[in-house]
C-alpha cells in the first residue's frame, strides 16, 4: 500500500519496507549506522537487534530506499559481515516522523552471530595515550568499532545485560555516550572509563595484591628486572617477560616444561617485526589486519643471536602486533612513555615473549582463581582484571600466502565465532555436532548452511583439556540455538571425544557416527570448497586409525561426500613400540635401516639411547612394531638419520628442524633423486629414506641432504597423485593433514599439480591439521541426513 509524501509542486508515493539483514550485525554499531543512514536519506522508521540478526522497518521514497539498502550492504560499519538482506514490503504509516532505535528482540532461537573481538581502533588509540581525555591510560577503553565481544557475550541479542559487563553500571558520562546515536560509543556493550568499569590489580606470586598506583609501571618494570608476568587479556591468559633475557626464557622453557617447542613474541609494529623476521606484503599485511594474529615468518639471522631460546631449531618465527589497550600501555611505559603518536609506526627493539598461559598441554587459563592455582610456579606475578572471560579464546596462527588467503595453523581469537559457509548445503539442513580427533581439538556444530568452529581447545591429554572440550560443545550449541540431530566422532574408539560423542547421543537421543580420519581431513576441504562430486585426496599426517585396524597417515582417498574409497597409500614402515615411535624419531630410523637389511647398525649408530639394542631385536623378531603408513613418520625417520633430531619433544618438532634445514640449505631446486614409485601397490618412499643413512656430519651436507629429501618427495608425490587422478579421471586435488603445513612440500606439490593442468583445493577457513577435523565430520554428516 503507498501514501503519499506532499511537496509544494509533487506527490511522491511513500512505501515502506521490511528489512532482515543476516551475517556479524550485532556488536558492531550496526543500528546507530542504520539510524544515521536514514536520517541522511530523510527516511523514518525503526531498528532493532533481534536473535536473527538486524530487523529494520524503513519509510520514504522508493528510491532513498534503495540508496539506503545498498549503502547497508556496500558500506557497512568496518566489522560487520553481512551474509545476506532480505526486503519485504509492509504497510506503510503515514503519521511517523522520525527513525529509531528499537529495543532488542529475542522472541525466536538465535540465527545470529556476535563478531570476533576487534583490535583497538585507532581512534581509542588516540584517546588513551592523550594526557587531557578522560579515558587517558584506561586499559579497557573501546567503542563500536573495537573492542571484545565473542569472549564477554554470554548470549544473544547481544546487548550489555547478556555480557560479563552488566555488573558494572554505567556512570553519568559513559551512559550519555551510550545513549547518544551520534556518539562513536552508542550501544557499545563494554562501554566503560575509569570511574565505572573494570580495574587492573597486581598480585605477587603467591596471589597476594601488591599495592601501587599504577599496575601497568610496576608490571613494566617488573618485566624488564627478569620477572615472568601472568597477564589477563581479552580470551585468557599469557605468560609474559621480555624475550631478550635468555635466562628468563630458559627458566620459563624449563618450569612449563617445554623444552623446545618456539614461543611467540610480541612486537610493536612491522616495522620493529621486521628486525626479527622476513616481512613481505602479504605478511605485513595479514599482521597488521583487524585480526591480529600470531603469523608465523621466516627468522633472519639475528632472532637467534637476540632472541636465544625463542623459537630454537624452527625456521620461523610467531610474531603478532598490540592488540589490546593493555598491550598498548605495556609498550608506551617500556619506551618511557613517548608523546604524540609517531612511537606507534617507529621501529623500536623491544620484544615480548607473549605464550599462552598453560601448564604443557592445557587449556588456556580465563579465571583469576583458576589462575592463582593452575600457574603457581610459571609466573612471579599476575596481573589481572575484575572483567570475566566468558569465553576462553586463545590467538589465532597463521601464515601469509602471497598467491591465496592465509594457511590457517591455529583457528581462534579474530575468527571465531565467524561461520564458514557450506554450499550446496540447504539453509534449512538440521544441525549436527561433530566432536574432533585429539589433538589439536576442536568442535563444530552446524546451523542450516554455516558451519561454526569453536576455538582451539587444545589436546585431550588431561582433564582440563576434556573438561574445556564439553564447555566448548555446551556455549556453541546454546549460543546457536541449535539441537543436533546427528552427533559424529572419529574412528578410533579410545579418543576422549569419541567417547563424549557417543555418551552425547545416547543422552539426547540421537544417533551418534563414526568417521574415518583422514575422510574427515580432505572432507574438511571439500566442505569450505563447496564441493560434493569426487575429488582425489593427499591425506598426509601423523596417524589415523584406518578402517582396517591400522596406522594410517600417506593415503590417496577418493572422497565423494559421506563416501571414499583408499585408492593408494605410501609404503608401512614398522613402528618399533607403537606409539613410543611417534615421540622418539630415531626408532622410525632404525625402522628404516631394519627395512634396508641393516640391522645390525642400529645398536652402535643410536648407542645414546638406551632402548637400542631391545629395538633391534624388536624389529628383527617383529614383536610390537605394527606397521603405518604415515608420513609423518616418514620425516622423523628422515631427520633422525641425517641426525637433526632424535626425539619429539613437541609434536613434529623433527619434521619442523627438517623443514629448516632444507630452507637453510637456501636452494628451491635441489636435485631430485630416482625413486620407484610404486612397491605391491603403494609409494615407496624406501629408497629416497636410504640416500641419507650415509651423509655424515658435516652441516652443509645435511642441510642439502634435507633439501633433496624435500624436491624428491615432492616430485614423487605429485607424480603419483597424477597417475592415479587421471586413471581415475578426475581434475581436483584436494590436499590435507598436517604435513600440509611444511611450506616446502606444499608450495612444490601444488605447483607441480597445477603445472599438469588440475585444480588444486586447500585448506584456508580452516587449518589443514586435527583442528580443521570437525569441520570436515560435520561436512559428511550434512551429507547423511
Amino acid at each position: 500500500m503507498h501514501a503519499l509524501l506532499v511537496g509544494p509542486a509533487i506527490a511522491t508515493p511513500l512505501v515502506r519496507r521490511r528489512l532482515r539483514v543476516r551475517g556479524a550485525v550485532q556488536g558492531v554499531g550496526f543500528r546507530p549506522f542504520c539510524a544515521l543512514l536514514a536520517t541522511e536519506h530523510d527516511l523514518t522508521g525503526w531498528v532493532r537487534n533481534d536473535s536473527a540478526g538486524v530487523e529494520i522497518e524503513v519509510q520514504g521514497p522508493a528510491a532513498a530506499i534503495d540508496a539506503f539498502v545498498r549503502q547497508l550492504a556496500f558500506e557497512p560499519p568496518p566489522l560487520a559481515r553481512i551474509e545476506r538482506i532480505e526486503s519485504a514490503v509492509c504497510e506503510t504509516l503515514p503519521h511517523e516522523r522520525a527513525f529509531a532505535i528499537a529495543a532488542s528482540s529475542a522472541a525466536q532461537p538465535p540465527a545470529t552471530i556476535v563478531p570476533p573481538d576487534a583490535v583497538t581502533c585507532e581512534a581509542c588509540l588516540d584517546e588513551l595515550f592523550d594526557p587531557s581525555n578522560r579515558r587517558y591510560r584506561y586499559p579497557f577503553i573501546n567503542c563500536t568499532h573495537c573492542g571484545p565481544r565473542w569472549t564477554i557475550t554470554e548470549r544473544l541479542p547481544y546487548d550489555r545485560p547478556s555480557t560479563s559487563m552488566a555488573r558494572f553500571a554505567l556512570c553519568a558520562a559513559c551512559a550519555s555516550e551510550y545513549d547518544d546515536p551520534r556518539d562513536r560509543r552508542y550501544h557499545a556493550q563494554p562501554n566503560a572509563c575509569a570511574v565505572c568499569g573494570p580495574r587492573l590489580q597486581l598480585l605477587d606470586a603467591a596471589g597476594r595484591e601488591i599495592a601501587c598506583d599504577d599496575v601497568i609501571a610496576h608490571a613494566a618494570e617488573r618485566l624488564r628486572d627478569g620477572d615472568v608476568l601472568a597477564v589477563k587479556g581479552v580470551g585468557g591468559f599469557h605468560l609474559v617477560c621480555d624475550a631478550h633475557r635468555a635466562d628468563t626464557v630458559a627458566r620459563l622453557r624449563d618450569s612449563k616444561m617445554r623444552a623446545s617447542k618456539p614461543f611467540a613474541v610480541m612486537c610493536l609494529n612491522a616495522a620493529s617485526a621486521a628486525r626479527w623476521a622476513e616481512l613481505d606484503a602479504a605478511s605485513e599485511q595479514l599482521l597488521t589486519s583487524i585480526v591480529r594474529p600470531i603469523v608465523l615468518l621466516p627468522k633472519n639471522e639475528c632472532a637467534d643471536r637476540t632472541l636465544q631460546g625463542v623459537a630454537p631449531g624452527s625456521g620461523e618465527l610467531g610474531v603478532m602486533l598490540p592488540y589490546a589497550p593493555l598491550h598498548w600501555m605495556l609498550f608506551h611505559e617500556l619506551l618511557g612513555r613517548p608523546t604524540g603518536s609517531e612511537w606507534r609506526t617507529k621501529a623500536n627493539d623491544i620484544v615480548l615473549l607473549m605464550t599462552s598461559a598453560n601448564p604443557g598441554g592445557e587449556p588456556l587459563v580465563v579465571d583469576n582463581a583458576e589462575a592463582l592455582k593452575r600457574l603457581r610456579g610459571l609466573a612471579d606475578g599476575y596481573v589481572v582484571h575484575n572483567r570475566p572471560i566468558v569465553a576462553r579464546c586463545d590467538d589465532s596462527v597463521v601464515r601469509a600466502d602471497p598467491q591465496h588467503a592465509p594457511q590457517i595453523v591455529r583457528r581462534a581469537r579474530g575468527y571465531v565465532p565467524l561461520a564458514i559457509p557450506l554450499p550446496g548445503i540447504a539453509r534449512d539442513a538440521p544441525p549436527v555436532l561433530a566432536c574432533g580427533a585429539w589433538l589439536k581439538s576442536t568442535i563444530c556444530v552446524t546451523r542450516g548452511n554455516e558451519a561454526f568452529l569453536s576455538p582451539h581447545v587444545g589436546d585431550l591429554r588431561s582433564a582440563a583439556s576434556c573438561a574445556a572440550l564439553k564447555e566448548a560443545v555446551e556455549r556453541l550449541t546454546g549460543f546457536l540455538g541449535a539441537a543436533p540431530r546427528v552427533v559424529l566422532h572419529d574412528l578410533h574408539p579410545d579418543f576422549f571425544s569419541t567417547r563424549f560423542a557417543v555418551d552425547y547421543a545416547q543422552t539426547h537421543g540421537i544417533e551418534a557416527r563414526a568417521v574415518q580420519h583422514h575422510h574427515a581431513h580432505i572432507a574438511a576441504v571439500c566442505a569450505e570448497h563447496g564441493v560434493h562430486g569426487p575429488v582425489l585426496g593427499i591425506a598426509l599426517d601423523g596417524v589415523g586409525l584406518g578402517t582396517d585396524g591400522t596406522a594410517w597417515g600417506g593415503e590417496l582417498l577418493l572422497v565423494a561426500g559421506a563416501r571414499f574409497e583408499r585408492v593408494a597409500h605410501i609404503a608401512p614402515l614398522a613402528l618399533p613400540g607403537g606409539d613410543a615411535a611417534a615421540r622418539a624419531p630415531w626408532r622410525m630410523a632404525a625402522s628404516v635401516l631394519h627395512a634396508l637389511g641393516r640391522g645390525a647398525e642400529i645398536a652402535h649408530r643410536f648407542a645414546a639411547h638406551a632402548a637400542a639394542p631391545t629395538v633391534a631385536q624388536m624389529l628383527a623378531c617383529n614383536f610390537n612394531c605394527p606397521r603405518t603408513t604415515s608420513a609423518g613418520r616418514v620425516f622423523d625417520a628422515a631427520a633422525a638419520l641425517l641426525g637433526l633430531a632424535a626425539l619429539n619433544r613437541h609434536e613434529a618438532e623433527a619434521a619442523m628442524a627438517l623443514e629448516a634445514a632444507a630452507f637453510d640449505h637456501g636452494s628451491a631446486q635441489a636435485a631430485v633423486d630416482a625413486y620407484r614409485i610404486e612397491r605391491d601397490g603403494a609409494l615407496d618412499l624406501l629408497p629416497l629414506l636410504a640416500r641419507l643413512t650415509d651423509v655424515g656430519e658435516a652441516l652443509d651436507a645435511r642441510r642439502h641432504a634435507a633439501a633433496r629429501f624435500h624436491a624428491t618427495l615432492a616430485h614423487a608425490l605429485a607424480r603419483w597423485a597424477t597417475e592415479r587422478a587421471r586413471a581415475l579421471k578426475l581434475n581436483t586435488i584436494a590436499l590435507a593433514g598436517g604435513c600440509w603445513l611444511n611450506r616446502w612440500l606444499r608450495r612444490e606439490v601444488v605447483s607441480q599439480l597445477e603445472a599438469s593442468g588440475f585444480t588444486v583445493l586447500e585448506a584456508r577457513a580452516a587449518p589443514p591439521n586435527d583442528g580443521g577435523i570437525a569441520l570436515g565430520q560435520a561436512w559428511i554428516g550434512l551429507q547423511g541426513i
